[in-house]
């Protein structure tokens, strides 16, 4: 009913359904769930038809007025974020019912990362609804230090290999960021949802039920956490560098600009934790037949 919405960003569409279904199908392949009779089926469909329905209706005068005396009534601050939050929590309950249905009560170790992703970006979305900007002063404290870092590199990018001729393109103070490049000045001010605290968050989660799930010994688990740790912040900068450069080289304008910045976290972080958890899986597995071939074991493939 609303094809554009999957375009939109973590905190504004639907694409966090299909980013929640890759999660989803990944966790599924390594541990197929048995079939469920009938009757599961039958409350699944009816439980899709609801979930379908709600989003069928979000966008609606009623739906938004309902939204909205709602969030009155609990002293919301962000409408749009509290909005958005009841996306991902009607989409987690879905993924949760279903799961329950087709495996039982143990359904929350066959899958938790989709649940985990879901239910995450709904925490976050209601801090941001009830703490917006700057209020919530702990997760905006690390904002200057990626801005500092982000005006470091696009300076010595621009003067190494740009060359612009705009003296130094990127100013950062506190959270904001000048720049200024071929299009004309452009400023932004960042908070800490858009420097992507929240991927961090998210990362945190998911990968402690990820590795807790398979069994490892503890100080890979750590080596692994560290390590995904140090690639999501590198993937947050990345993303930072790469807002700054879209009005130093494409366009100024703010729209076009919106529409990058509302899908750039997802097209860098997503991805790169994909890949990741499948390399530690890939690792694991290398490491298990190195060991089953080191002890003899006559079932090992030579």
């Amino acid at each position: 009913m609303f094809p554009y919405s999957f375009t939109l960003s973590w905190n504004e569409g639907r694409g966090g359904l299909l980013f929640a279904l890759a999660f989803l199908v990944f966790e599924l392949s390594t541990k197929p769930v048995k079939g469920t009779n009938s009757r599961g089926l039958f409350i699944i469909t009816i439980l899709s038809f609801l979930t379908v329905l709600y989003f069928a209706y979000q966008d609606t005068p009623g739906m938004q007025k309902l939204l909205e005396y709602s969030g009155q009534i609990f002293g919301v601050i962000l409408l749009d974020s509290w909005r958005w939050m009841w996306d991902f929590i009607v989409l987690a309950l879905f993924i949760s019912s279903s799961l329950f249905i087709l495996c039982g009560t143990k359904f929350y170790k066959v899958a938790p990362a989709a649940i985990i992703y879901l239910a995450g970006n709904a925490a976050i979305l209601s801090l941001d609804a009830f703490f917006p900007y700057d209020t919530l002063g702990p997760l905006q404290l690390v904002v200057p230090i990626y801005l500092e870092v982000d005006e470091a590199i696009v300076n010595w990018v621009d003067k190494h290999l740009l060359d612009l001729g705009q003296g130094s393109p990127a100013t950062a103070e506190g959270n904001s960021l000048v720049l200024s490049g071929l299009n004309g000045p452009f400023a932004l001010r960042v908070y800490w949802p858009s420097a992507g605290i929240h991927s961090l968050i998210i990362y945190t989660i998911v990968m402690l039920v990820f590795l807790l799930k398979i069994e490892i010994p503890r100080d890979r688990r750590i080596a692994y956490f560290v390590i995904g740790t140090f690639g999501t912040t590198i993937v947050n900068v990345v993303r930072l560098i790469s807002l700054s450069f879209f009005p130093l080289l494409v366009t100024t304008n703010i729209e076009e600009w919106e529409g990058y910045h509302s899908i750039a976290g997802e097209i860098m972080f997503l991805p790169w934790l994909g890949v990741y958890l499948i390399t530690i899986m890939y690792i694991e597995q290398r490491l298990r037949m190195y060991a089953s071939k080191s002890a003899g074991n006559p079932d090992y493939p030579m």
